[in-house]
């Protein structure tokens, strides 16, 4: 099993993501971010590896970690927001680096039955609103740390 330090050495997250997001934590393989649009609840896993595009490029236990925490993420989406659908993406045409993309979706939301991407522009959370939905969400993974801690 790659132990955290391996994960971290060499790891930076794109500029994008990291001006688009709020940082939850960390899982064993991947930092979850929480995508700054309030109309979704959406989160974000990037694996903490240097210069992956594809989840092709990522060992067999990695691959096999990142669709165990995929799942983590979903329940938790699932359990918090009871969402009628969930969308797993990893798209990566505008951001190469590879992410994951988990999105609870409801049949009211503001792009259904479209895809999340394009839909408009993104409503912010109030500072209060976006550190409760973080803190929620951490709650619901469990074995988060926060960015950059030592493994739990």
């Amino acid at each position: 099993m790659t132990t955290f330090d391996q994960a971290e050495s060499g790891f930076s997250l794109h500029p994008q993501l990291a001006a688009d997001t709020a940082v939850v934590g960390d899982l064993l393989l991947s930092r979850v971010l929480l995508m700054k649009d309030a109309r979704f609840p959406w989160l974000i896993l990037v694996p903490r590896r240097a210069e992956i595009r594809e989840i092709i490029h990522l060992s067999d236990g990695d691959q096999a970690r990142l669709h165990r925490e995929v799942a983590e993420a979903s329940r938790a989406i699932k359990g918090l927001f009871r969402p009628d659908k969930l969308n797993i993406g990893a798209i990566g045409n505008m951001v190469p680096q590879l992410h994951v993309h988990v999105v609870g979706r409801t049949q009211a939301d503001a792009a259904w039955p479209r895809p999340v991407w394009g839909s408009g522009p993104a409503e912010a959370y109030s500072d209060v609103a976006l550190a409760e939905r973080v803190a929620r969400i951490a709650a619901a993974l469990g074995r988060i740390a926060p960015a950059g801690a030592r493994a739990i």
